[in-house]
């Protein structure tokens, strides 16, 4: 059996039964297991599989993102590590950009004793969060308002954030796949997000582990626009390991 046709019925076996050993895949297609996990890194490279240890699945999609409560909920612990972390990134004196999400929020919530730094969001929870902080200058960009979530969007954002330039965004993601970068599933959510990648020096995202991975409708940005990645120490060096080559800057807490 020739090498292209063998990872067509991979990728055929493994939409199947969802996942694979790779000691499984040998046996089936009567190869080594040598042969196989070469076949495997191809067919990853390809977006069409994510490989484990010991195995290999299903490329996981995201099509809609769960409400604001239950996002907040969800892998709590590690966004407020993500959030301290990524909080220590910004100098005082700087003018950032902070993206509307529950693991963006962690953020503010550990800047509010720092000093001299300027913040622009599209969350009212963001604002509400620094209100009382002294050091802190806090802009609304205005827009739509969503009442599930107190995100702004809409033309009205856009126009404030193409006015805008900043030294550092910090952006939230519910995909982030190692090759076609940042993603999501609302196509209105997207131009907000893409014209705050355009404003910023420089790009921080800021997802928790169970993001890696996921493909989306629509892509915002290629990995190229990322400089740093911050997320949990759970995600797996096989996680994180293609952003790395990319040069991008990990940080697991």
């Amino acid at each position: 059996m020739l090498a292209h046709e063998r990872k067509k019925r991979i990728i055929d076996y493994v939409r199947q039964y969802r996942t694979a050993t790779v000691a499984a895949l040998a046996s089936e297609f009567g190869v080594h297991t040598a042969t196989i996990r070469r076949d495997l890194a191809e067919i990853e490279q390809e977006g069409a599989l994510k490989r484990t240890h010991g195995g290999v699945i299903m490329e996981q999609w995201t099509h809609n993102e769960p409400s604001f409560n239950e996002r907040t909920n969800f892998h709590r612990d590690e966004k407020i590590r993500i959030g301290q972390l990524a909080a220590s990134l910004v100098e005082d004196g700087e003018n950032i950009i902070i993206d509307s999400g529950t693991t963006t929020l962690h953020i503010a919530t550990h800047l509010v004793h720092r000093s001299d730094i300027t913040v622009i969001t599209n969350d009212m929870n963001v604002a509400v969060e620094l209100r009382d902080a002294p050091g802190i200058k806090v802009i609304l960009t205005g827009g739509e308002l969503y009442p599930s979530s107190y995100m702004l969007n809409g033309m009205f954002t856009d126009h404030v954030l193409k006015s805008l330039h900043v030294e550092k965004a910090f952006i939230g993601t519910p995909a982030l796949h190692p090759q076609h970068g940042l993603m999501h599933p609302e196509a209105l959510l997207v131009p907000a997000k893409q014209n705050m990648i355009q404003a910023a020096g420089e790009i921080v995202v800021v997802t928790d582990h169970s993001k890696i991975g996921k493909l989306s409708l629509h892509t915002v940005a290629p990995n190229s626009a990322i400089h740093t990645l911050v997320t949990g120490n759970e995600a797996s060096d096989s996680d994180v390991k293609p952003f790395q080559e990319r040069g991008i800057t990990v940080y697991r807490v």
